[in-house]
């Protein structure tokens, strides 16, 4: 066994950078730890915490190529958020301007959840604990 103990963090490429930053920070919620421009590449990278802990590179670079991002796309399918609250988090996306879609209830599981993407239409979802 490799020993794996959790997922260290996830990298996000964006478009506009200040834009994601802006979205993940004033929209989600996370907290802008490190940020540093790097010249060489014409890049941006920041280190977002959520609730304190290290998980997401938020990184930007000239003309990315564009991704499939449907949540039904081969590869990576989204980036699901736990929440207490679902209808408190749904409603607070739609006053920030986010579309989500119905709430939904999972089959296997009953616990309920929507989807909706951040600024580059990256799928991600908000999943009631």
């Amino acid at each position: 066994m490799l020993g794996l103990k959790q997922v260290h963090h996830i990298a996000v490429i964006a478009t506009d950078y200040a834009r994601s930053k802006a979205f993940y920070c004033d929209i989600l919620g996370f907290t802008l730890i490190t940020e540093d421009y790097r010249a060489a590449r014409d890049s941006w990278k920041g280190d977002l915490a959520l609730n304190g802990q290290y998980t997401l590179e938020l990184f930007s670079f000239p003309q990315p190529p564009a991704r499939i991002s449907h949540p039904e796309a081969c590869g990576l399918r989204h980036l699901a958020f736990s929440v207490d609250d679902i209808d408190n988090a749904f409603t607070l996306l739609a006053a920030k301007g986010v579309n989500c879609e119905p709430i939904r209830v999972d089959p296997l599981t009953g616990k309920r959840f929507t989807f909706f993407n951040d600024p580059d239409g990256l799928p991600l979802e908000l999943y009631q604990a």
